[in-house]
């Protein structure tokens, strides 16, 4: 009954303060986090710890799905270039950025320790990205980006993270294994989500008349289709990704208006809550995870989390310029592959893009995450740094960038 009530507490509060925010005109996640944090400090608050498995089972399938359902399709496929390089090339280049960084700056930081931290905040996060950009009137193609760009960058940190962890716990990493299996991941994510989107897709033609059977589906499939995809060891982030895709065109041509229009009421609401929900939990989770760390240690540690944020920063402007550049070049037809002008974007877009790269819940939960032992039976080495390290970086992540954003975009006149 206790953990009843906290529930129904926590999302009175979310809901509350998301009407506030409209009201004093801050974006909703941050006022979110910043309640969260503060709530999380009142002594009379029961602690309310993360479930990893529930975030990566409850929460990222139906938030993927809506992402990847409102998405354009053709946008998507004519920036599928920009977003193909943020979204594998940037993770793996950010992964190795931390992890050179983490090792020679903090004490005790082996290499596969390193890749670990790397590897967790290696992506941006949709729901971050979605929920701070929202209504700041950016263009198509900056969100179709940034939007593309989150739905798949997931699978590739989560496979990068996976072989980290396993260098840390005594198994050998071997370079073109590592590749095969990433490639068999992402095309298995692929084939399941395909595959599960034609079985639907007879389905609901079958039942296509009847709004609340196809709605009831559609709420059902994306948490099926992860599971599924998890089970075969393959990409459920994928897998949900391209499900959400297929049924967005789907939609548009086979569904009755009458159930578009409850399936969107109905996934509006659903979505409402559980973006609140992610980033309420994120504050609340930061007075617990500081209790864990040495006092002595908290300041060190938050310092080398702002240089991490840093550097990430620094990273990502680099790369997404220099495929401004490249995108240029291979227009002018100075390239062996040619794009279209649409794939272009200037320089503005490009900060836009660099500043909306925002850490956010996956991070988190995939820290979480971290086994408690190696295969020894010793405990895994720095466990509470790096979970410490990788929740400081999300709210400064957060809060820095999220707050700003509006602010910067203002003054691009975008």
């Amino acid at each position: 009954m206790e953990n009843y009530a906290v529930i129904l507490v926590i999302m009175a509060l979310m809901i509350g303060v998301s009407g506030l925010a409209g009201k004093i005109k801050i974006p909703v996640p941050m006022l979110l986090l910043i309640v969260g944090v503060m709530i999380g400090f009142v002594p009379a608050m029961p602690e309310v710890e993360i479930n990893p498995e529930i975030i990566m089972l409850l929460f990222l399938p139906p938030l993927l799905y809506d992402a990847a359902f409102n998405i354009s399709f053709q946008q998507f496929k004519t920036n599928l270039n920009t977003i193909g390089t943020l979204a594998i090339g940037l993770v793996f280049l950010t992964t190795i950025g931390i992890a050179v960084i983490a090792h020679y700056l903090i004490p005790g930081m082996t290499w596969p320790l390193a890749f670990v931290l790397g590897a967790i905040l290696s992506a941006t996060d949709a729901v971050a990205a979605l929920g701070v950009t929202k209504g700041l009137g950016l263009s198509h193609k900056a969100m179709t980006i940034l939007e593309g760009e989150s739905l798949i960058n997931d699978a590739s940190a989560l496979v990068a993270y996976r072989f980290a962890v396993a260098a840390v716990i005594g198994v050998a990493f071997v370079t073109w294994k590592a590749s095969i299996e990433f490639i068999c991941v992402l095309g298995g994510g692929f084939l399941v989500g395909w595959i599960i989107f034609v079985g639907l897709r007879f389905i609901i033609g079958f039942f296509r008349k009847d709004a609340m059977v196809v709605n009831s589906l559609i709420l059902l499939m994306p948490f099926v289709t992860y599971l599924i995809a998890e089970h075969f060891k393959v990409s459920g982030v994928i897998a949900v990704v391209c499900l959400g895709l297929g049924m967005s065109k789907l939609s548009r041509t086979k569904f009755p208006d009458h159930v578009k229009e409850q399936s969107r009421n109905f996934w509006d609401i659903i979505i409402f809550l559980l973006n609140g929900l992610i980033f309420l939990l994120i504050g609340l989770e930061f007075p617990i995870i500081l209790k864990k760390m040495p006092q002595i240690q908290v300041w060190i540690y938050a310092g080398y989390a702002a240089i991490i944020v840093i550097v990430t920063l620094i990273i990502r402007m680099a790369r997404v310029y220099l495929q401004q550049f490249n995108l240029q070049r291979a227009f002018q037809g100075k390239r062996r592959v040619r794009i279209s002008e649409e794939a272009l974007f200037d320089s503005k877009t490009s900060f836009i893009l660099t500043w909306s790269g925002m850490r956010g819940i996956v991070s988190l939960a995939i820290a979480l995450g971290l086994p408690t032992h190696i295969n020894g039976g010793e405990p895994f080495p720095m466990r509470n740094e790096i979970i410490f390290l990788s929740v400081v970086v999300v709210l400064i992540s957060l809060l820095g960038q999220g707050l700003t954003l509006p602010w910067i975009v203002k003054k691009f006149k975008l």
